[in-house]
C-alpha cells in the first residue's frame, strides 16, 4: 500500500464551485487502476484543499503521477501552491490500528 497526499489553495474558484466539480470528477478518480480510495479534503477557513489517495502499491501511484489526470490537477490554474507528497505505509503498526 502507498499513500499520496496532495494539497493546494484555490484561486478564483469558490468553495461551492470546487465542491460541485469534485462531485462531477469522483467517478473519473474511482476508475483509476490501483486506487483503493481517495479522501477529498476541504478546509474553507484557511483555503486548503486536496486529497489523500490510498494506492494498492507504489507503481500504481507512479502511474497516476505520469497520467493526464494528475497533470490536470497539478497544472490547474485555479490551484496554487500545489504539493504532492508520497508515503510508504508501515504495515506492522498500521495493521494494529485497523488497516488490513
Amino acid at each position: 500500500m502507498h499513500i499520496l497526499v496532495i494539497n493546494f489553495n484555490l484561486e478564483g474558484l469558490a468553495h461551492a464551485q470546487y465542491a460541485e466539480a469534485c462531485d462531477e470528477l469522483a467517478p473519473t478518480f474511482a476508475a483509476i487502476p490501483g486506487l483503493i480510495s481517495k479522501y477529498w479534503l476541504a478546509n474553507e477557513e484557511n483555503n486548503t484543499y486536496g486529497g489523500v489517495y490510498v494506492w494498492s502499491d507504489r507503481q500504481a501511484m507512479l502511474d497516476y503521477k505520469a497520467s493526464e489526470i494528475f497533470s490536470q490537477v497539478a497544472n490547474n490554474p485555479a490551484f496554487t501552491n500545489v504539493t504532492a507528497t508520497d508515503f510508504a505505509v508501515l504495515a506492522g503498526p498500521s495493521k494494529v490500528t485497523g488497516v488490513g
